[in-house]
């Protein structure tokens, strides 16, 4: 059974810790999909104000939805659509502070104010990205992109299916 138990006093501590309990749950599991449900129901526990965490796959050259916590979403994402479709299209992290501000916006929570998305990369090439949502508008900020950068970095390994697919 898995104790998640924080005692951070600043997001660069929370972020370290999040490191630790992301290598606790995903060491010697190499399934994609219980390591990203199990990294989303982390994200959920461990980050205030959140109302969606969770990841979309690449498959067949789009988004498809993949383990989360919150409400139902958006089941297919297309390349360069939204804020997860630019972030798995540039290879880039989207920090959007507000999303009715971002043009092309999918809303998939009506509730949601602010987004994060960090794509991830194995050998140059985007296989996912990790989506975060908040209610609040501008709740991320560049702490949270390193912190998230680093998780999503530290996480690629386990994510990332050695047969190269979901």
């Amino acid at each position: 059974m898995f104790t998640l138990s924080l005692s951070a006093q600043s997001k660069q501590e929370l972020y370290a810790e999040l490191l630790e309990a992301a290598d606790a749950l995903t060491a010697g599991e190499d399934d994609a999909i219980a390591n990203m449900a199990n990294i989303s129901a982390l994200l959920w526990e461990a980050l205030p104000d959140l109302n969606w965490a969770g990841f979309y796959r690449m498959v067949d050259g789009g988004l498809v939805l993949g383990p989360f916590q919150g409400k139902a979403a958006c089941i297919r994402i297309p390349l360069g659509k939204g804020v997860c479709g630019t972030a798995a299209e540039s290879g880039k992290t989207q920090l959007v502070p507000d999303v009715h501000a971002f043009p092309g916006h999918i809303a998939c929570d009506a509730a949601s104010r602010s987004e994060i998305v960090i794509p991830m990369k194995r050998d140059g090439a985007v296989f996912a990205v990790l989506d975060l949502d908040s209610p609040l508008p501008a709740r991320f900020d560049e702490e949270d992109q390193k912190g998230l950068e680093l998780l999503c970095d530290r996480i690629s390994d386990p994510i990332w299916p050695k047969t190269g697919r979901f």
